[in-house]
């Protein structure tokens, strides 16, 4: 027996006689590594409820642990609690640590470094105009608590269907707080994508008088657009209880409407973020709605989609958060990320001739759509 148990101990303690102890152990590692990532989001997702990147930024300096428990008035019995939280943070990259030079008063032994924000950090400053004001929550987690029993049969079109009993969009209407969080969270997105392409991509509004932001939300992209080019004449459009409380501006309209049923024409139509929430069957209706918009090429129309293209050519790093998207989308929506052969094919189907790819990051892709 004890022969025996030595032999599978060497093979990696589960009889695989293809696995030694070390390969075992590396196995093991993999699976629980992947099986605690929710530690990541978590541990961040604590961090901004405590307010953590605020403090430590309106500090001034590096902040040790000790002022860091102090402003936050944390209970000494749980001092050593928040220090793990920030190691974790710290270990992720959302803050570093600073050797502390200056001699300040009931200053520690072990207070010889402190707490400064990292470039991520900073866009979290609830001041700062690029605030996701909301991360994952319950909504959004508790599809995937079913998601195998969906996957072999369950009711709903999606695994947020099944778990919420009605999809997401209908489950915004009736839920305003989430509903609020969502768009505040899409237009955080808008801002940053809006600062990049009226800045750098100019030369895409050339020759543009009117554009509709289709899907718009609150109008983040909208104003950004109309106030960087005072001659274009635009307008959102979105479901009525989302433009319900949108003022415009001279050159801005909020339209409350269905993009399955009509959108309103002009020189130049856009799309952020909306395609990807879609299948391809629901993703064809839009696009041939949108053409229907847009006109014939003699007309010199267009339709700007900002999206992602699944290309193969990212970083590891970049590719495993578009395959997070994905999964995200097919989860919650049904939607999908596309590569460029998907959306040449989605283009053609709806009766665009040609189409133009241009990467304005490692992770966001304009697609402007020619009929």
């Amino acid at each position: 027996m004890a022969n025996s148990s030595t032999s599978d101990m060497e093979r990696g303690g589960c009889g695989e006689e293809d696995m030694t102890i070390e390969e075992f152990v590396e196995a093991q590692a993999h699976i629980l590594k992947h099986t605690m990532n929710y530690i990541h989001s978590t541990s961040l997702k604590c961090a901004v409820e405590l307010g953590i990147p605020g403090i430590i930024h309106n500090h001034k300096k590096p902040m040790t642990h000790s002022e860091l428990v102090n402003a936050l008035q944390i209970p000494g019995s749980r001092s050593s609690h928040l220090r793990r939280l920030m190691r974790m943070l710290v270990h992720d990259g959302f803050f570093v640590m600073q050797k502390v030079h200056d001699h300040r008063e009931n200053l520690r032994e072990d207070d010889d470094e402190g707490y400064v924000l990292t470039r991520s950090t900073k866009l979290l400053l609830k001041d700062h105009w690029t605030f996701p004001a909301g991360f994952a929550g319950n909504e959004f987690l508790k599809p995937w608590e079913s998601f195998g029993g969906w996957l072999k049969g369950g009711d709903g079109e999606t695994a947020f269907e099944a778990a919420h009993g009605k999809n997401l969009w209908n489950y915004g209407v009736e839920n305003v707080e989430f509903c609020n969080l969502f768009n505040a969270s899409m237009a955080a997105s808008s801002r940053v994508m809006s600062s990049v392409l009226v800045t750098k991509y100019k030369a895409m509004f050339e020759g543009v008088t009117s554009l509709v932001d289709v899907g718009g939300g609150i109008g983040s992209m909208g104003r950004a657009i109309a106030k960087a080019f005072p001659h274009i004449k635009c307008s959102v459009l979105d479901l009525p209880h989302v433009v319900a409380s949108c003022k415009g501006t001279e050159n801005l309209e909020f339209v409350a409407g269905d993009m399955f049923q009509a959108i309103p024409s002009a020189d130049a139509l856009l799309l952020k973020g909306i395609l990807h929430d879609w299948n391809d069957e629901d993703s064809l209706k839009i696009l041939k709605r949108c053409k229907e918009a847009i006109g014939s090429s003699e007309k010199g129309g267009k339709l700007i989609i900002l999206d992602i293209v699944t290309d193969g050519k990212a970083t590891h790093e970049i590719a495993e958060l578009q395959l997070f998207y994905d999964m995200l989308l097919m989860v919650n929506t049904n939607g999908i990320e596309r590569s460029e052969r998907e959306w040449e094919k989605l283009f053609k189907e709806a009766g665009f001739t040609s189409y133009k790819i241009t990467s304005i990051s490692s992770f966001r892709t304009v697609i402007e759509a020619f009929p």
